[in-house]
């Protein structure tokens, strides 16, 4: 049972074609993958805001933190293979000071793993996992920021013939037993995207 807030919806500076173009089906200017909604169009770059139910809104650690009440809607049936969103990343110059930050507003750890000079951070935020990123010691007082996406596929061999050269080679992932390929900049799209096989997840 997931205790804390839960994942409902991202804003992405993109418009909608290059998410089609990349195998999402888009409708009305939104994206439902899963249990969580990626609403395109946004003024900015890259991810600009978050969307969850049981949060405050307001500003953590400089991420943009807005209250979605959304009722859920069942994630629509994408031609890249996607079914659902594994997890949304989070950079810290100072994953401490961000960890504690969301902390605060509910948030409950759940792993903590260092390597060579990173630490992430995993907590569960619904269907989604919420993974922050950075230095194993803080380099920078800047704030946190929304990063990147992944997504995952019924079938990534699927997902790598149906996409074609906009993905970069596939490969294993952290987690054992999982495959993870990244989508290129020529796709067109503002934030890091990456595939991934179905399986276990990072907690």
């Amino acid at each position: 049972m997931t205790s804390g807030p839960v994942l409902v919806s991202v804003t992405v500076a993109d418009a909608p074609e290059p998410w089609e173009k990349a195998g999402f089906t888009v409708t009305a200017g939104s994206c439902q993958v899963g249990q969580v909604r990626v609403d395109l169009g946004a003024a900015g770059e890259g991810i600009v805001a978050w969307g969850l139910a049981g949060v405050d809104s307001g500003v953590v650690d400089g991420l943009d933190t807005r209250v979605d009440r959304s009722s859920h809607t069942e994630g629509a049936v994408h031609p890249n293979g996607t079914v659902s969103l594994d997890h949304l990343v989070i950079t810290s110059h100072d994953p401490l000071r961000t960890r504690g930050a969301l902390e605060q507003r509910g948030f409950e750890v759940r792993r903590t793993v260092e390597m060579g000079d990173r630490r992430y951070t995993f907590f569960r935020v619904g269907e989604a996992i919420l993974e922050l990123v950075g230095p194993a010691a803080a380099d920078g007082d800047q704030p946190a920021r929304l990063y990147g996406l992944a997504f995952t596929v019924d079938d990534l061999d699927a997902t790598a013939a149906h996409l074609g050269p906009l993905l970069g080679a596939v490969k294993d992932a952290i987690q054992p037993g999982r495959r993870i390929a990244t989508l290129r900049r020529e796709a067109g799209l503002s934030v890091p995207v990456a595939f991934m096989s179905p399986g276990r997840g990072a907690i």
